[in-house]
């Protein structure tokens, strides 16, 4: 490969004069190497100066002329340059050396060999030179380039080392290694079992963040049991890791609802990117080793386990870190709902029982079924086929329901204000009970979603409750 053809067009040349105008060694590391060797492009350039970064970025800023934004962060010594849709950072070549208590290393000047040093994986810490009298080299000191064609991920120096200075690097060798489809090396790997315990100086926040980017890597599943493999998972999310295991008793078991959660991970990856339905799928079945109970005449059962699990979600994310909005309230919603469409599946398919389905899913029922579905890992190829059939049938019913009586996010078309005043009454337990029996005969197929036979059936109904109309 001619890596000077990646490095053709104005920001590139315009950074390279600059560099050999101030007399500064000057190179492109990191991810925007590694992701030409890899075919993934980028527009996020990292650049090293032997020298001061600040300086390098304002001259740069100035020779881009307009539509360039400087931004100085004096305190990093690093400076950003934004020009259309390229973000260039530029900082000083540096050594850290870290405190045991801290991720936040101790910065000194350096070479561009201290610099590389200091990187994470061998895979970035290959550089590129762009001072005009060495274009283009490639400068590769711990063999990245190797690394990238045998798919692997490994420390440049003593993974102990590397893992115990920031242990979010832990986190960051699985991600790398999750997105990218690579190979933890043996002994980096061994480091990360090792230095596990350090995970613990690193804020919920970061963790979060790498758990996202591995709950949207293509495979999920490999993520989680490579946490799992060194000891990690336990100790930032042991929620999920009390899912592991097979008992046994009489001869009959349960699956492991571990593996199992993580096979149905891996099925919604390859039909959505949607972060927080994939979140939804991690913890669908959150709430089973609280439920379990053995019944001697129909064997393990895990009655309730969603409803449980909606009822976890909320400590979970607080402790995570993770949004306590919507977003949550979304992932509740369907851990709380995502047996009813697999126990409408498995019965005879009634209108009545879609209509209350599409009535509490509202505008997720779509993403409800799309869970559903990714649930189905029975190893019995007939008893799945029936299930995915079923679902068909299921999804037929809320297309045609949902067009003849416009059920999803309805309010019943006779509301309380009406109530009051046809009946001259204060709140009370009267109207709140009217409310209740026009939605269930909405959703019973009783009538018509409609005001004039919402309003009859109201009357008939108060007529049994001994309430008469004043005003109608």
């Amino acid at each position: 490969m001619e890596l000077k053809e990646h490095f053709t067009g104005k920001i590139f040349n315009l950074i390279s004069e600059t560099a050999d105008e101030l007399g500064l060694e000057c190179y492109v590391v990191g991810g925007y190497v590694r992701d030409i060797f890899l075919n993934r492009p980028s527009k996020d350039i990292d650049v090293v100066v032997v020298g001061s970064g600040i300086e390098i970025a304002e001259a740069f800023g100035k020779k881009l002329g307009r539509g360039a934004h400087v931004s100085v962060f004096k305190n990093f010594g690093t400076a950003q340059v934004k020009y259309h849709d390229v973000e260039v950072e530029f900082v000083g070549a540096r050594k850290e050396s870290y405190s045991h208590d801290s991720r936040k290393p101790v910065v000194e000047n350096g070479t561009l060999e201290d610099d590389q040093n200091r990187r994470d994986f061998t895979i970035n810490a290959l550089a590129v030179c762009l001072n005009k009298a060495r274009f283009g080299e490639l400068v590769d000191p711990f063999g990245g380039l190797d690394d990238l064609k045998e798919r692997t991920i490994r420390t440049p120096l003593d993974p102990d080392i590397t893992f115990s200075d920031d242990p979010l690097r832990m986190m960051r060798c699985i991600r790398f290694a999750t997105q990218l489809n690579f190979f933890i090396e043996d002994e980096t790997f061994d480091a990360l079992s090792r230095n596990r315990e350090r995970i613990k100086i690193i804020s919920r926040e970061r963790i979060a963040d790498e758990l996202n980017k591995i709950l949207l890597s293509p495979v999920p599943s490999k993520g989680f049991v490579d946490l799992d493999r060194c000891g990690l998972l336990e100790l930032i999310f042991p929620e999920l890791v009390a899912l592991q295991g097979v008992e046994v008793r009489n001869g009959r078991g349960h699956k492991d609802n571990f593996y199992h959660t993580l096979e149905v991970v891996d099925n919604i990856a390859k039909v959505t990117d949607n972060l927080w339905l994939r979140w939804a799928t991690l913890l669908h079945d959150i709430g089973k080793p609280r439920t379990k109970r053995w019944d001697p005449r129909v064997g393990w059962t895990f009655h309730n386990h969603n409803f449980i699990g909606e009822k976890m979600i909320p400590e979970i994310f607080r402790k995570m870190k993770l949004p306590m909005n919507e977003k949550m309230k979304y992932v509740q919603k369907l851990v709380g709902l995502h047996m009813r469409p697999i126990v409408i599946a498995d019965e005879e398919v009634t209108d009545s029982a879609v209509r209350r389905l599409l009535f509490e899913a509202g505008d997720d029922i779509d993403d409800l079924m799309l869970l559903c579905e990714a649930d189905i890992t029975s190893k019995n190829e007939v008893r799945k086929q029936r299930f995915l059939d079923n679902f068909k049938l299921v999804r037929q019913k809320l297309k045609d329901l949902e067009e003849k009586d416009r059920i999803r996010n309805f309010q019943p078309p006779v509301d309380g204000a009406e109530i009051m005043k046809v009946f001259n009454l204060q709140p009370c337990r009267e109207i709140g009970s009217l409310k209740s029996s026009i939605k269930d005969a909405i959703l019973d197929g009783i009538i018509p979603n409609e005001h004039d036979a919402a309003f009859e059936f109201m009357l008939k109904k108060a007529k049994q409750m001994g309430l008469e109309p004043v005003n109608q």
